[in-house]
């Protein structure tokens, strides 16, 4: 009997595992309809992606673990065929006319599915939300404390009368600051920071802020003419003529004789003050490198108006439990729910009136007290009780983000669904996957059923069944291997995750680990050290840290100790100033949080910088936002491709250059779908049709384009290619070859070169920036900075990624990461764990040193866990 045909416990016995049927076989009487109240979704024929013609079983009321290496079809099984058939299904069942507002997904390519309740998702988000998204609007708890503030606030005698809801938030126009516009900072001009060097003179460009070229000796021209002098330090200038400079709204015009060039004619010239040029560009410029120059003169604070709250005046002056709203969003949350426990508790409470006077003892208070006190339990539950409801979303860690959506679901208290989750422990410590995964049972044992895709071994060996995809990716996978209990895999030798199941984390047969850590050395010796001294960042505060040069350094910790803030943001900042490669407009205020990048970062002394002459940061944010950026044309191999074309005698002959072959461009695309390769037609109430383009059939040129053959192929055809098949292919063409080369070494083989930036993963986003890095040349000295770099990468990838790491620090390199993977800090040469808590419990270095020391730190979280990624380094005794 094979182990995958084992009755799941407290479930019926099942049919034969998928892996041995056919579907062509499979009679109807097994998926029928009257098969649904035997505890199993069943799924025929599924050809989403990559599936080929899959059929598998898997039992509701149950966790069930999706796993495969990237790109092997896993979540086009539970994501693009389970999830988006139940909420077709759903769609059907809404009127039509309500189904216009919504926005549905895709009808998925399969035959039939049996059994399917209603589903819930839960996936990951790639984009950053804005600063006007928090902790309270992403868990709805915002909602019910300003409806708190509204109904039983105490208002002040001056009130007019009870404010609506809509006015304690800044996000609309009743509650929003006038000033700032709702975001709490905002952005002005001192003479300091359009002055910067008052020692100068106006003709040696003491306003920093004013264009250069003609335009600012125009404007010094004009104050020359209107009597100001010119040429003594702005310092020595009177206050009332330095301040009209800058300041004026004034904008006299005078006749001005130029004296620079003999043959300028007299000219009418216009005055604008350095306040008003900045104002001017920022608001009607169409310049972005014009905008981000300007921004760099002003400064950023919280808003004087509103002390950075975001809120009118007459909002803030309600109060509840003598607090403003703003305040109650500041406090950690478990402060938060003592402060509400009186209320919550209050006994004899009195009706509600609908006016001001209302006041907090009310059966209004005491309801909304305690469904927010019951709402916040679930979050403390979930080790988040440090954070506040003010919180703005994007300074979270994504385990914060993560935990946070998983709270707000467990909450709703549904039964009977299927929750389909991303990954769920994405981001997430070790110590925080522990009540992540009490909360799975949870959601089971409330009537539930969890799919779970997922490469986190620890969370799959605590599924009830595991279906496994593979075997490779890409063209290579698309199969489900197994369908069973977990221990069942362990007899299918074709599966990729079987031996990072159980195997000791992937060892071969010999007992030697296969190496997570890819084949790397022995730990390496740090060539000379960097030091950070007195950095003030979110929950850093005065913090010393020093970073080893010339090695893998690994930086742990618990979601929300300051990791990412330290790697990504600090270390980040210093470097790229340092190394003058920081951002255009690094002082931008930053679209997300409103912050400049001085404002953020805080360091007081830096030491050991001049070791470092380049900084590269490897993340996951996609390579572009829309279809038209691929692969091909992210790492330039595509440039490569195209020369080629062109250079072909019929390219020649007809008088195609390298341009003709792009799809971006008119000429040689398909003007039909502007060369996206497919058309789209939206049918209002039911999913919009996409297909491909009738005149191109989705190659996305002209025919007069493909007509051009290069070894036999047409520039479409070569798209079509996988990066396998193109490397042998253009073997003989290095700037494609290298590329093609880099991309393999990282194990993105499977992606096709014309493969739409919209449809790649997060993790293969970061690989394909990486293997970007890798094909440059070799030159050292440079620091690479890779946040949490194997989200959502398969432990046989995580190999792969971390033999490119090792080959970068070999190369006279460093690398730092922030890492959560136990067996990548294992085989780092040096570790840094903050703590020992998140949020404001966090923000210190508990333990540093060789990855060893830190596991015996018995102030260290991360410790006994890192102990145990050790352990499974070494060979089998």
């Amino acid at each position: 009997m094979h182990p995958e045909s084992a009755a799941l416990p407290g479930l019926p016995p099942r049919q034969p595992a998928p892996r041995q049927l056919d579907p062509d076989q499979q009679t109807q009487a097994e998926l029928a309809p009257q098969d649904h109240a035997d505890g199993f979704v069943r799924v025929r024929g599924a050809r989403e992606n990559n599936l080929r013609n899959v059929s598998v079983q898997v039992p509701r009321d149950a966790i069930v673990a999706f796993t495969g290496v990237s790109g092997s079809g896993k979540s086009s099984l539970a994501f693009g065929t389970i999830y988006a058939e139940a909420q077709r299904r759903y769609f059907e069942s809404v009127a039509p006319y309500a189904r216009r507002l919504i926005q549905q997904g895709h009808n998925p390519k399969v035959e039939e599915i049996t059994g399917l309740p209603p589903a819930v998702a839960l996936q990951q988000r790639r984009g950053a939300p804005s600063s006007r998204s928090t902790v309270g609007t992403v868990t709805t708890l915002s909602n019910s404390l300003r409806m708190l503030f509204s109904r039983a606030g105490t208002y002040p005698a001056s009130a007019a009368g009870r404010l609506e809801s809509d006015s304690f938030s800044p996000n609309t126009a009743a509650g929003a600051c006038p000033v700032c516009h709702g975001l709490g900072t905002a952005h002005t001009v001192t003479e300091a920071s359009l002055v910067p060097d008052p020692d100068l003179s106006i003709r040696d460009g003491a306003v920093a802020a004013w264009p250069g070229a003609w335009q600012g000796k125009n404007l010094r021209d004009i104050l020359t003419v209107l009597g100001h002098d010119v040429d003594v330090p702005w310092r020595k200038l009177p206050k009332r003529s330095r301040d009209w400079i800058l300041f004026t709204e004034e904008q006299p015009v005078v006749e001005v004789n130029p004296q620079r060039d003999r043959v300028a004619k007299p000219y009418k010239g216009r005055f604008w003050s350095a306040r008003s040029y900045v104002l001017h560009t920022l608001a009607d410029s169409k310049s972005q490198t014009m905008r981000e120059r300007v921004l760099r003169y002003m400064e950023t604070g919280p808003c004087p108006e509103c002390g950075g709250s975001g809120l009118r005046p007459e909002a803030l002056a309600v109060t509840f439990a003598g607090r403003s709203i703003a305040e109650l969003n500041g406090v950690p949350m478990t402060d938060l729910t003592e402060i509400l426990r009186p209320a919550a508790e209050l006994t004899g409470a009195g009706a509600a009136r609908r006016s001001a006077s209302s006041g907090e003892a009310t059966e209004v208070a005491v309801a909304i007290a305690r469904d927010l006190r019951q709402r916040i339990g679930v979050l403390l539950e979930l080790g988040l009780g440090y954070l506040a409801l003010g919180r703005a979303t994007p300074t979270l860690s994504p385990g914060e983000m993560q935990r946070l959506r998983i709270a707000t679901q467990l909450r709703s208290g549904l039964f009977g669904v299927i929750y389909v989750l991303d990954e769920p422990s994405a981001g997430l410590h070790p110590a925080d996957a522990e009540p992540l995964l009490a909360v799975l049972e949870l959601l089971k044992s409330s009537g539930n059923s969890v799919f779970v895709v997922e490469h986190n071994m620890d969370v799959v060996r605590r599924a009830d069944w595991l279906v496994d995809v593979g075997p490779r990716a890409g063209e290579g996978g698309g199969e489900v291997l197994y369908s069973g209990p977990v221990p069942g895999l362990a007899e299918v030798e074709k599966s990729v995750t079987r031996p990072f199941l159980f195997d000791g984390g992937g060892r071969d047969s010999n007992g030697d680990s296969n190496g997570i850590d890819g084949g790397g050395s022995a730990a390496r010796n740090p060539e000379a050290w960097l030091t950070l001294t007195g950095i003030r960042r979110h929950n850093l505060r005065g913090l010393d840290a020093r970073f080893p040069l010339g090695v893998l350094t690994a930086v742990t910790g618990v979601s929300g100790s300051g990791k990412s803030t330290l790697v990504s943001q600090v270390l980040a900042d210093v470097a790229g100033m340092h190394v003058g490669t920081e951002s255009p407009g690094a002082e931008e205020p930053d679209a997300e949080t409103g912050e400049t990048q001085g404002d953020r970062t805080q360091v007081r002394e830096v030491a050991g910088m001049d070791a470092v002459d380049r900084l590269v940061r490897v993340d996951q944010k996609p390579i572009g936002r829309t279809p038209r950026s691929n692969l091909a044309t992210y790492t330039g191999l595509f440039d490569a491709v195209r020369k080629e074309f062109a250079a072909t005698e019929e390219a020649r002959a007809r008088g195609f250059g390298a341009g003709r072959f792009s799809f971006n461009v008119a000429g040689g695309r398909c003007e039909t779908c502007q060369g996206e390769g497919f058309v789209s037609v939206e049918l209002l109430f039911l999913p919009g049709s996409y297909g491909p383009c009738p005149d191109c059939g989705g190659a996305r040129y002209n025919p007069e384009t493909l007509e051009v053959r290069y070894r036999g192929k047409n520039v479409a055809e070569v798209l079509g290619l996988t990066v396998d098949a193109a490397a042998e292919f253009l073997a003989d063409v290095p700037a494609a070859a290298r590329s093609l080369a880099a991309l393999r070494e990282v194990g993105l083989g499977y992606l096709r070169l014309g493969q739409p930036a919209t449809e790649l993963s997060g993790g293969e986003a970061q690989r394909i920036k990486l293997a970007t890095e890798l094909q440059r040349a070799r030159r050292g000295h440079t620091l690479y900075l890779l946040d949490e770099p194997t989200t959502g990468l398969h432990p046989a990838d995580v190999r792969l990624l971390m033999a490119q790491l090792n080959r970068l620090v070999d190369a006279g390199n460093t690398v730092v990461v922030v890492e959560h993977e136990m067996d990548v800090v294992a085989a780092a040469d040096w570790v840094i764990d903050l703590g020992p808590s998140g949020g404001d419990a966090g923000g210190r270095i508990v333990a540093a040193g060789a990855p060893a020391a830190v596991a015996a730190s018995p102030d260290s979280r991360t410790a006994p866990y890192l102990a145990r990624g050790l352990a499974g380094r070494q060979p089998d005794a």
